[in-house]
């Protein structure tokens, strides 16, 4: 994944050149404020946790083509980031994933405020996720701060974009993809303000992060710049003490806003009692995938329709590399709790095949589409028990969707072929028997040869539902 040089950072811009990203650094202050950065202590360890992207200068004599590259202005210094290896935006993440990334952010600003500096900005967007853990990736974003500074000029923001649409999930119900694809800046107190009744506005926290703020709307226009000037508290230990404090409360806050493990959803409940298999048929699945993981040596897997998670384990247990998408963010959220406890190599993520996320920002350049971050990326594709669905619900082509999946695995996939006489199936057609007369199994075979290969098939304990084994045909 390849694209034009990022813009909204004055100082210089990121680089993504597929394998390599690099930070260009064009303003001297910028260059010689992150050189600072680099040495401090706390830096160092984040770095060695995990909690922040590694990084390290490039000598001049490595840097690429800039000019090639359109970027401009006299380059001061270049540092290349450590690879993430799928970048994911909040819009894709459950409600569980923001709620980490907030809490690196509130953790990372705290440690970096021991020695002498803080984070300019509090956005989800400095934040990605390799498997089930956050990694604060903006370098630019950390800064020495004055030390009778007690503000924090981040503070709006981090409510915006992190406790706003946390609350709003929580309390109005809204989802976190929606919320936050249309507001890329997060929500502003005044539109929450307008959705809750007066007893609400009230009650803690929307007092203090709602009303107050919509209360002083008038008088803070009135302030203009004079808003947003840092002030200083005349002494360096009692700003500190008031910067901590802040900081430690939007943290209490953040968390009374965590979601709660496992609330019910469509598909919530599916694992436990509304699957269509036997115990001896589901232990036959499993070994099916185990052999599969096995013979194709998968070190990257797309488990698309993942619930939560059982399969996407299966691979991780395999050693591979394990992104997860279901389109129900209850779901996604449950195998984000538990590849997070578990330490496993899994990036849970809110993505319907059938609508996945579209490339965002300007010239739709910024967020790069699923599809396009997903392109070629994987070494197998598991589609269990989630075919017939975008087939019967979404009326989507079986030739399309073989072809989709062509496009997203370089080696191989496993497909779950489910028959119309399976319970699920005659559920899903709800009385439009006739638009699916043809669906069989020797059509279901036709639609994937065209672009891959059967290399093993099994019918599932005598029922209704089969599994395959497809390998990719090369071009």
């Amino acid at each position: 994944m390849t694209g034009a040089p990022s813009f909204r950072d004055p100082a210089g811009c990121v680089l993504d050149l597929g394998e390599r990203v690099l930070r260009v650094i064009t303003d001297p202050e910028a260059a010689a404020a992150l050189s600072r950065v680099l040495q401090l202590s706390v830096v160092g360890r984040a770095v060695a946790d995990g909690r922040l992207v590694a990084s390290r200068p490039v000598p001049k004599q490595e840097w690429p083509d800039l000019a090639a590259l359109r970027v401009g202005g006299d380059v001061r210094v270049i540092l290349e980031h450590e690879r993430i290896a799928f970048p994911s935006f909040a819009y894709e993440w459950p409600a569980e994933m923001l709620h980490a990334a907030g809490r690196l952010t509130l953790d990372l600003a705290l440690a970096l405020l021991e020695e002498g500096h803080g984070l300019k900005d509090a956005t989800p967007y400095n934040v990605l996720f390799e498997g089930p853990r956050p990694v604060f990736v903006d370098l630019g974003s950390l800064e020495a701060r004055e030390p009778d500074d007690y503000t924090w000029l981040a503070h709006a923001q981090f409510a915006r974009t992190f406790l706003l649409p946390l609350l709003a999930r929580r309390d109005l119900a809204l989802p976190l993809a929606g919320l936050l694809l249309a507001k890329r800046d997060g929500l502003e107190p005044e539109q929450v303000y307008r959705m809750i009744g007066p007893l609400r506005r009230l009650m803690p926290p929307y007092l203090g992060y709602v009303s107050l703020p919509t209360w002083l709307a008038r008088a803070a226009r009135k302030r203009g710049a004079a808003l947003y000037q840092r002030r200083r508290g005349g002494h360096p230990e009692r700003s500190r003490y008031v910067l901590s404090s802040t900081l430690r409360r939007l943290a209490r806050t953040l968390d009374r806003l965590a979601p709660t493990r496992m609330q019910a959803s469509v598909w919530s409940t599916y694992m436990q009692n509304e699957l269509s298999y036997s115990s001896a048929a589901f232990k036959q699945k499993e070994a099916f995938v185990r052999s599969a993981l096995a013979e194709r040596r998968a070190e990257r897997v797309l488990d698309i329709g993942c619930n939560t998670g059982h399969f996407s384990r299966l691979a991780a247990a395999s050693g591979a590399s394990v992104v997860a998408v279901d389109s129900d963010p209850v779901v996604v959220g449950e195998t984000w709790r538990y590849a997070a406890a578990q330490d496993l190599k899994i990036l849970p993520l809110v993505v319907d095949l059938a609508r996945p996320s579209a490339g965002i920002g300007w010239r739709n350049a910024e967020c790069p589409a699923f599809l396009d971050r997903a392109q070629a990326r994987f070494d197998l594709v598991l589609m269990l028990a989630v075919v017939h669905h975008l087939v019967v619900s979404e009326r989507i082509p079986i030739e399309q969707i073989a072809e989709l999946i062509a496009c997203l695995t370089r080696d191989a996939a496993v497909v779950e072929f489910v028959g119309r006489e399976d319970p699920m199936f005659e559920r899903l057609l709800r009385g439009r028997d006739h638009l699916h007369r043809d669906w069989t199994r020797a059509a279901f075979e036709l639609a994937w040869r065209r672009v891959f290969d059967v290399v093993a098939c099994e019918q599932i304990d005598g029922g209704h539902r089969w599994l395959y084994l497809f390998r990719k045909r090369k071009a």
